[in-house]
C-alpha cells in the first residue's frame, strides 16, 4: 500500500509540476513581452520565437543530461582503467576483441538480431492479416497484444514456469517438461542447453513483440486503398496474389519500421537474459556482460567499452529508421 501511495504521489506531483511549469513560463514570457503597447508587434514576434523553446527546453536538458553526457563520459572511461582514473589508452579495446566471453556475447546478440525481428514481424503480419478477416478480430488482437503490457522481468518469470526443470526423479511443474513426460520423453533443462538456450530465450521476446508488430502492421493494412484490392480481384487475382503483389508492396515501409524498431530493442536486450540465465550456459549478451563488469567486476573502463560497442551497433539502425520515417512523411 505504501508503494502504491508513493507511486500515485509521484504521478500527481509530476503532472502538476509540468502544468505549473508550462503555465508559469508562458505567463512570465507574456509579462516580459506583452502583446500591448508601442512594441506589441515586436514583442509578439519575440515571444512566438521563444515559446517553442519553453516546451522543448526540459526535453533538451534531459537529453543532454541522460544521453549526451553519458556518451561522452563512456568514451572517456573506455580509455581508463577499472577505477576510471588511470589512463590505459586502447588497452580496453585490445582486451575486448580478444576476450572469449565478449565474442560469445557478440555472437549471441547477432543471433538474436537475425531471429527475433524476423520472427516477430512475420508472426505480427500473420496475426494482423488473420484478425482483420474474422468477426472477433479485436478480441484476438487484444489477447495477442496483452504481453506488451507485461514487463520483460514479468514475462521471464512466466516463461520460467514453462521451461522449469526439477530433475528426472521429481515431478515436473514446467509446462514443457510436463508435456515431455506425458508423452514418454525425458525432461530437459531447457535453459541450460548451450547454444539452444538462446533460442528458448528469444521465444520470450518474440512473444512480447509480436503484439507490437501486429498493431502497427494492422494499421498499415487498413490504410491500403480498397480500390486497388477490388481491381486485383476483378482481374482474377487469388487472395495470396492480392496479399503478395498488392498489399505487401504498399506495406514495405511500415514493415521496415517495425523490423528496425525491434532490431534496436534486440541489440539492447538485457532483462530476459538476466532473469532467466544471468548469462550462464553460453547465453551471455552484450548488455548483460556490460552489467557484469560494471556492478560485479567494478571495472568502469571495460564496462564503458562494451557500452560503446552496443551504441555503435544501435546507431546506424536508429539513423536509418529516423530517415525512413522522414521520407514517409
Amino acid at each position: 500500500m505504501e508503494q502504491m501511495l508513493l507511486a500515485l504521489f509521484t504521478v500527481v506531483v509530476g503532472v502538476l509540476g509540468c502544468i505549473a511549469y508550462f503555465v508559469g513560463s508562458n505567463f512570465i514570457l507574456d509579462v516580459i513581452y506583452p502583446a500591448t503597447g508601442n512594441k506589441a508587434t515586436q514583442n509578439i514576434q519575440r515571444s512566438t520565437a521563444i515559446r517553442p523553446w519553453l516546451f522543448m527546453g526540459p526535453a533538451i536538458i534531459l537529453l543532454v543530461v541522460y544521453l549526451v553526457y553519458p556518451v561522452i563520459n563512456s568514451v572517456w572511461l573506455s580509455f581508463h582503467g577499472p577505477s576510471g582514473k588511470e589512463f590505459v589508452g586502447i588497452d580496453n579495446y585490445v582486451w575486448l576483441f580478444g576476450d572469449a566471453k565478449f565474442l560469445e556475447s557478440f555472437f549471441n546478440n547477432m543471433m538474436w538480431l537475425i531471429v527475433v525481428p524476423a520472427a516477430s514481424t512475420f508472426f505480427g503480419l500473420i496475426a494482423a492479416t488473420l484478425t482483420d478477416r474474422i468477426r472477433w478480430g479485436n478480441i484476438a488482437k487484444s489477447l495477442i497484444f496483452m504481453p506488451m503490457a507485461i514487463s520483460f522481468i514479468g514475462a521471464s518469470i512466466i516463461w520460467k514456469f514453462v521451461y522449469d526443470y526439477r530433475g528426472d526423479s521429481d515431478d515436473q511443474i514446467g509446462i514443457l517438461n510436463a508435456l515431455m513426460v506425458h508423452f514418454g520423453a525425458e525432461p530437459q533443462a531447457w535453459i541450460a542447453m548451450p547454444f539452444w538456450n538462446s533460442f528458448f530465450l528469444m521465444v520470450i521476446l518474440i512473444w512480447i513483440q509480436t503484439g507490437f508488430a501486429m498493431v502497427i502492421l494492422s494499421a498499415a493494412l487498413r490504410g491500403i486503398p480498397e480500390e486497388t484490392i477490388e481491381a486485383a480481384i476483378l482481374d482474377g487475382a487469388n487472395p495470396f496474389q492480392v496479399f503478395m503483389k498488392i498489399k505487401m508492396p504498399q506495406m514495405w515501409g511500415t514493415v521496415a519500421v517495425v523490423w528496425t524498431t525491434i532490431t534496436i530493442l534486440v541489440l539492447k536486450v538485457f532483462d530476459i537474459v538476466m532473469a532467466m540465465t544471468n548469462g550462464q550456459w553460453g547465453s551471455q549478451v552484450l548488455a548483460n556482460y556490460m552489467f557484469d563488469w560494471m556492478f560485479r567486476g567494478h571495472d568502469f573502463g571495460r564496462s564503458a567499452t562494451i557500452a560503446l560497442v552496443i551504441m555503435v551497433l544501435v546507431l546506424p539502425v536508429m539513423v536509418w529508421n529516423v530517415r525512413n520515417l522522414k521520407n514517409e512523411n
